[in-house]
């Protein structure tokens, strides 16, 4: 056997948030055939995590770094990675998809490109899936998804063979065993959201709800699992969060917002609650009793409409009268969720694949995204130039390419510019919709 064949892979992750950044090192560590060395590269944004962000995740890389769009495509240029997982944000894919192919068209061989989604796949599926074509494998989270996926590249005519089914890469820890002496309070979990809803009025009422839940059942812990600190930001923007508006309220004791590890909460919970978020799923493969609410309606706009048909939807009324959702085990088994075992064969798959385009005599071919300047004129060099690339998918002049950590004054004028983005975001973005909604 060549030594080629038994050393570690080298693998980079590039992610643009903290859950992003989750999901792709999970996602490189699970798919790789063999034993790897993993470098991590930060995309600087509006959401790059920041250090207590990055510690609560709970993944670690060999080394990590916060690179811009051309630092990132210059180290392809010049490392010889084998594996490249790419966990942004769909336009932050397409763009780097075409950075890749302009730097490496005169290479012999390349690294595998491998992209996909974080979580629940609930709105923009066509929009995001043609974004991320091009990439050498696109992970489905399920069955469901793989089928879809699937259906979207051949409705437009695009190769579909990258497709690839696997399963979310951070579910796992203990089953739930029921309630049992010792254990601690009947403990109920709210996983909050950053951006759903939306809306003052109704982040404001689930909090009420949830407090309300509090109130009733004093006997219970009852905890609001939040993503982030004000300020921070997540893959998405939060507007209005449930630490300023649980400060207008009266709390009661058996009532506390918690930080830190879902798998860590969910180690505790006798019932997780919320809205959309895939924390549910980590939820259900735990087989811990599970809600997804309806009290605002069941609207695309909320992303639960994803779990119909999964047994789990009820409203904060049934809740409170002792009401515990039982899941429909086919449901289940099309979302990837593998309560049954099976999640210990659900990236074989990708692996085999990815060994085989490793093996594969005279290196892959070219990249070839399904969006070019002839296919998608007026879109693609919209995308391509956010990330300071030109519609070939070459860096366009001035864009920044940090050689060196930034001094003092760069940090500084960083730190603010990044402030007044939030305090737009936080603070002014919401009063002038209020204004036009008068």
């Amino acid at each position: 056997m060549p030594a080629s064949a038994t050393k570690p892979l080298r693998v980079a992750v590039l992610a643009d948030s903290d859950t992003r950044w989750k999901w792709g090192t999970l996602t490189a560590n699970r798919i790789a055939p063999r034993d790897i060395r993993l470098d991590g590269l930060l995309l600087r944004g509006r959401a790059t995590p920041t250090a207590r962000q990055l510690g609560e995740v709970g993944v670690t890389a060999d080394s990590l770094r916060e690179v811009t769009a051309v630092e990132f495509l210059r180290t392809m240029r010049e490392e010889p990675y084998d594996l490249l997982v790419l966990a942004l944000v769909g336009g932050g894919v397409q763009a780097m998809l075409h950075g890749l192919k302009r730097i490496w068209e005169d290479r012999p061989r390349r690294p595998v490109v491998v992209t996909g989604y974080v979580g629940v796949v609930y709105e923009k599926l066509a929009d995001g899936l043609l974004l991320r074509h091009g990439a050498d494998l696109v992970l489905a989270n399920s069955r469901q998804d793989a089928d879809r996926f699937r259906a979207v590249y051949d409705g437009v005519g695009a190769d579909a063979s990258s497709v690839t089914e696997v399963a979310l890469p951070f579910l796992g820890g203990a089953a739930y065993e029921g309630e049992h002496e010792g254990r601690g309070p009947y403990t109920v979990v709210f996983a909050a959201q950053p951006s759903v809803p939306d809306s003052r009025r109704d982040r404001t009422y689930l909090l009420e709800r949830l407090v309300r839940h509090a109130r009733r059942h004093p006997e219970r812990e009852v905890l609001l699992k939040l993503r982030s600190k004000p300020g921070e930001h997540t893959t998405h923007i939060e507007e209005l969060p449930y630490q300023k508006l649980a400060q207008r309220l009266d709390l009661p004791p058996n009532f506390r917002l918690v930080y830190g590890h879902m798998g860590e909460v969910l180690d505790r919970t006798d019932l997780l609650v919320t809205v959309s978020s895939t924390a549910a799923l980590e939820s259900l493969h735990r087989r811990i009793p599970t809600a997804v609410l309806t009290d605002l309606g069941i609207r695309e706009a909320l992303g639960n409409h994803h779990f119909v048909g999964s047994g789990c939807l009820a409203s904060w009324d049934q809740l409170d009268d002792g009401h515990r959702p039982e899941p429909d085990q086919e449901w289940l088994a099309r979302q990837g969720v593998a309560a049954d075992g099976g999640y210990a064969t659900a990236f074989d798959t990708a692996r085999a694949r990815i060994a085989e385009l490793l093996d594969r005599p005279g290196g892959l071919p070219p990249i070839t995204p399904y969006y070019t300047p002839v296919t998608a004129p007026g879109y693609l060099p919209g995308v391509l130039a956010r990330h300071h690339l030109g519609p070939d998918g070459t860096p366009l002049p001035g864009a920044p390419a940090a050689d060196r950590e930034p001094g003092p004054v760069r940090r500084i004028v960083r730190r603010t510019a990044r402030g007044a983005y939030r305090h737009g975001v936080q603070r002014v973005a919401p009063v002038i919709r209020r204004m036009g909604e008068l």
